[in-house]
């Protein structure tokens, strides 16, 4: 499991020019998952996510957790997060969990979130989808359950 953490003043996803998700200050979550990838994965990212601490305390040091600063969450899948490049020109996206997995998964995985006490908003699975955002720091955090 892949998740490119974007810590955000705003950030929002559209479909159709219909904004289907909209968030102030907190992050943007780009995620993606690969075949081996289950609830003990899900639940180790949301815990890591839920109280990293990425935001800057009253000293000016990154200390806080986006619940401390009542920030929310922007969830969008993002299968490409597993493209394989190394041959050709066009990526492969064989290591992508098939879309009905990935789909439960991706709704586990926010819930989970949830479960912690944030707020999360989310794109469309499956969707062509227009995320804008402006990244606040820049801060931009690439967490793999295959890393830890």
């Amino acid at each position: 499991m892949r998740v490119v953490l974007q810590r955000v003043k705003h950030a929002k996803v559209s479909v159709d020019n219909r904004v289907i998700g909209k968030i102030n200050h907190g992050y943007l979550l780009l995620v993606g998952f690969t075949h081996e990838d289950g609830n003990k994965e899900i639940d180790y990212l949301a815990r890591k996510i839920a109280n990293a601490r990425l935001f800057n305390d009253e000293n000016g040091k990154i200390n806080l957790s986006v619940k401390d600063v009542d920030g929310q969450i922007l969830s969008v899948s993002q299968f490409t997060l597993f493209a394989e490049t190394k041959k050709g020109n066009r990526p492969s996206f064989t290591k992508a969990q098939t879309p009905a997995i990935a789909k439960e998964n991706y709704n586990k995985f926010n819930q989970k979130l949830q479960e912690y006490g944030l707020t999360v908003e989310t794109g469309e699975f499956g969707a062509d989808m227009q995320v804008e955002l402006i990244n606040d720091g820049p801060i931009t955090i690439i967490y793999d359950t295959n890393q830890k």
